[in-house]
């Protein structure tokens, strides 16, 4: 099964392909998808869009695991934020994609066993589920594969 995790934002949309057998989860591609500032709105989300097109296209996952919004604490970016996220559930609809949702507190609690954990300990959980050294240097990167491997953890 293959999974993509998606760490939805305006700004940065962190993503990652996450393989699953059952057993162990494997990293096959992350990545960010970053917006300017500058462009409007409109232009972000399209720009979204067309970005998760693509990753859907070239990486054809089975399911996605996305973070879904509960709380916010900036009340400035949670619309904007919302609208991102609606754009790419739309993508994952277009290709017909099921969609698994997790806030992050879920993802946290079954990561680490602690909802309120802090980015570090999110971190080294996922480093030990991957069996690996480093990570991507991007928060919402790692996140989007936080958000990924906790489907595979609750998908059993």
């Amino acid at each position: 099964m293959k999974i993509i995790g998606i760490d939805p934002g305006m700004a940065i949309v962190g993503y990652s392909i996450v393989e699953f057998d059952g057993e162990k989860p494997v990293l096959l591609h992350s990545g960010s998808v970053r917006t300017a500032k500058e462009n409007t709105e409109s232009a972000r989300l399209l720009e979204i869009f067309e970005d998760m097109t693509t990753i859907v296209e070239k990486y054809k996952p089975d399911i996605a695991s996305i973070e879904k919004l509960f709380f916010f604490k900036n009340q400035t970016t949670v619309m904007p934020v919302a609208h991102a996220r609606g754009v790419i559930l739309t993508v994952l609809e277009k290709f017909k994609i099921p969609i698994f949702e997790y806030t992050p507190m879920e993802v946290k609690q079954v990561l680490t066993g602690y909802g309120r954990a802090d980015k570090n300990e999110v971190k080294q959980m996922v480093k030990i589920a991957l069996d690996c050294s480093e990570l991507p240097k991007l928060d919402d990167t790692v996140d989007a594969i936080a958000i990924a491997i906790c489907h595979t953890r609750n998908c059993l």
